[in-house]
């Protein structure tokens, strides 16, 4: 086996590509191998099963969620691998601001380079040497492929005409009719100057092909991300100093000194464009690419249906996969200029929506919060509330989650998520996003307005600059709803989406609200799972009830789904009832049918996941919570009396307790605990 990665010759690469050593392949399918090599899971998003594509989850930083966009881009890069109409089309990601359209692309493009960087998958082009020799070339003496072109395709064009190039492979490499066929699937000229001075050589050497080959020197492609080679950015620049130079290149005065033929098509600088860096089976990304002047707009129409670099007439064929990037409202502009209708009809637009999925929703936030420790502006450690990922995570899903006269703003947060939200079931959800996916206006579509990634990370920003949060060295997760409330009155402009994001956050404080009451029951049980035994008590109640085997002391026997151990539950009715109260529940057929539909849930929740713990039931949480709550504690009135009065022993012990807890056991420091045992004394937010 021959060395990878060190200078060859022709010969020695189209020996290695036959035996599978090195890939001959275009962009297409390099990035749908890369893609389908690794695992495939199969999720319900919203109701619908799609694909979860393995390879976009990995590493530290990963792509969360995406799923339809994902699915979209897989598709589009497969059809186009397999000669289908999208190789002559552009994938365009088209959203609003901040939902990881960006990062979706350079994640990709990072994935490739990592792919490409392996022995078997590396990408070589070649260059032509001793120039000098050669005589027209001054002094210079090596020429590589402007545009990469990859040794193969040398190979393909070694002869004048294709069918003696065809000839000479088969016989000398004694390939297959199949296996030339192959080749010969990704068969393109070569490019302008590649020709002329294959030609040129063609002449000095007497078109003696061993000899010509000793001219042709064959190296791997650079994979540095700072050259733009293999995978390249092209941001929009403003209207005067952005050309078509940056894309396609340029004459090169310091080339011409050396050439003296002026006919030689390599007096064109191509390097000096991002297209030629990629366009040896690289990935072109163009960002904001309908915010640039129509005039590069109108070079894009070009590159991108007719896959050449063109310049005085001279043609260099280039093997790239182009994905652009637009926020709707440039988008929205370019569609209503009706002569620009050829470019969108060249591309494939996906509308990227924000994230829906408040569970998901939890990483990105970790994103926006930051990995590393935090400290406050006098240099010491800054904690987190374990509140604040789940506070900021509703508020910020709830405002991108439209209005729907079939379900509440927390219906379908929950159904989003995959949870259960009471009588209402997942078909719902389906149905009101086919309904909005309905509408022309894209921003009205389901998830595709509401705060942003980066208006999420503001609000970390201005939380951090707040005084009270740099003396109390803790991000209070209450303060996220203040600084939420100042990015919305800052930065969003139309007064319609003002007033319903405003809106949103009150009920993410409500929903806030009711955790804290779950999370002060724990402290006060002192156990960080106590209102989730009680849930799974009160399930057990009602699903053990009806048991025939159950006795006259009301005790049921039954295994626990989770460990297989066997457990004695005592059924106590007085339960049951305060909690069916609690939900409003008044007569005997609402209690059986409320009964039965958790049980409904139980069966089929239990046989896929044993862990299932119904705490995702806010409603039954908020009613099992209440009821342990508000009866009496000791004498002293309510928990909250008790803490809002610490004026006798007894209560300032259950405050200390309390606070002890919370923080050993449930992650609070001294100041978030403090602050939130206050906030539970309060009446606001109560829904």
């Amino acid at each position: 086996m021959m060395v990878q990665g060190k200078n060859s010759t022709l010969h020695q690469h189209i020996a290695a590509v036959k035996k599978g050593e090195r890939a001959f392949e275009n962009a297409f399918q390099a990035v749908t191998r890369m893609i389908l090599e690794k695992d495939i899971d199969k999720v319900v998003v919203n109701g619908k099963t799609t694909f979860d594509f393995r390879i976009f989850r990995e590493g530290r930083k990963h792509i969360i969620g995406m799923y339809d966009e994902i699915n979209s881009l897989v598709s589009f890069v497969k059809d186009a691998s397999e000669g289908g109409s999208s190789k002559e089309m552009a994938f365009v990601l088209v959203g609003e601001p901040g939902n990881g359209k960006t990062f979706l692309v350079e994640y990709l493009c990072s994935l490739y380079r990592n792919f490409l960087s392996l022995p078997e998958n590396r990408k070589y082009t070649f260059r032509f040497v001793d120039l000098d020799k050669i005589g027209n070339y001054g002094h210079i003496k090596i020429a590589e492929s402007q545009t990469y072109e990859d040794p193969m395709i040398l190979a393909m064009n070694t002869h004048e005409d294709m069918g003696q190039s065809k000839d000479y492979l088969a016989k000398r490499y004694r390939l297959t009719d199949k296996e030339l066929e192959r080749w010969y699937d990704n068969y393109r000229p070569l490019a302008a100057c590649s020709t002329y001075i294959w030609n040129d050589i063609r002449n000095a050497a007497d078109g003696n092909l061993d000899e010509m080959l000793k001219y042709i020197e064959i190296v791997p492609v650079p994979l540095t991300e700072s050259l733009g080679t293999v995978t390249g950015k092209y941001p929009a620049k403003d209207k005067i100093t952005s050309s078509a130079v940056d894309l396609l290149g340029e004459e090169s005065i310091q080339r011409l000194l050396h050439i003296t033929d002026t006919n030689n098509p390599y007096r064109f600088d191509l390097r000096r464009g991002a297209l030629a860096r990629v366009a040896g089976g690289g990935i072109h990304f163009a960002d904001e690419i309908y915010k640039n002047k129509k005039d590069l707009v109108q070079v894009y129409l070009g590159i991108i249906q007719n896959r050449t670099i063109e310049i005085d007439g001279y043609k260099w064929p280039i093997d790239t996969l182009i994905i652009a990037t637009s926020n709707n409202s440039e988008f929205n502009r370019f569609l209503a200029e009706k002569e620009e209708a050829p470019i969108i009809d060249r591309c494939r637009i996906c509308y990227v929506s924000h994230n829906t999925n408040y569970k998901l929703q939890k990483q990105l936030t970790a994103y926006a919060i930051g990995n590393e420790a935090k400290t406050t502006l006098t240099g010491e450690m800054m904690h987190q509330d374990p509140n604040l990922n789940y506070a900021s995570s509703v508020a910020a899903v709830l405002t991108r989650l439209p209005r729907s006269e079939k379900l509440t703003s927390i219906e379908t947060m929950k159904l989003a998520a995959g949870e259960v939200a009471g009588e209402k079931s997942i078909k719902t959800l389906s149905e009101v996003i086919d309904t909005l996916n309905q509408d022309p206006d894209i921003t009205k579509r389901f998830g595709q307005k509401g705060l942003g990634q980066r208006n999420l990370g503001r609000s970390m920003q201005l939380m951090l600059e707040n005084s009270g949060t740099n003396e109390g060295r803790c991000m209070f997760a209450y303060d996220v709803f203040r600084a939420l409330e100042r990015v919305i009155l800052d930065y969003v402009s139309e007064p319609n989406d003002r007033a319903k994001f405003l809106d949103d956050l009150r009920t993410s404080k409500g929903l806030y609200r009711e955790r804290i009451m779950t999370e002060m029951f724990n402290a006060y049980m002192d156990e960080p799972l106590a209102i989730r035994k009680d849930v799974m008590h009160y399930v057990n109640m009602i699903i053990g009830i009806d048991a025939e085997n159950l006795g006259a002391d009301k005790m049921w026997k039954y295994k626990n789904p989770q460990t297989g151990e066997l457990l004695a539950l005592k059924i106590d009715e007085r339960y049951i009832d305060s909690i069916e109260d609690r939900l409003g529940l008044k007569t005997r057929e609402q209690k059986e049918s409320f009964r039965t539909s958790i049980r409904k849930i139980y069966g089929q929740k239990m046989s896929v996941d044993p862990d299932y713990d119904f705490m995702d039931n806010l409603e039954l949480v908020k009613a099992v919570t209440d009821v342990r709550l508000k009866s009496d504690i000791a004498g002293a009135g309510s928990l909250i009396g008790a803490l809002a009065n610490r004026t006798n022993e007894e209560n300032q012990k259950l405050y200390d307790r309390m606070i002890e807890t919370m923080l050993h056991k449930l992650g609070y420091c001294t100041t978030c605990a403090q602050k939130t045992i206050e906030y539970f004394c309060t009446q606001v937010d109560e829904n």
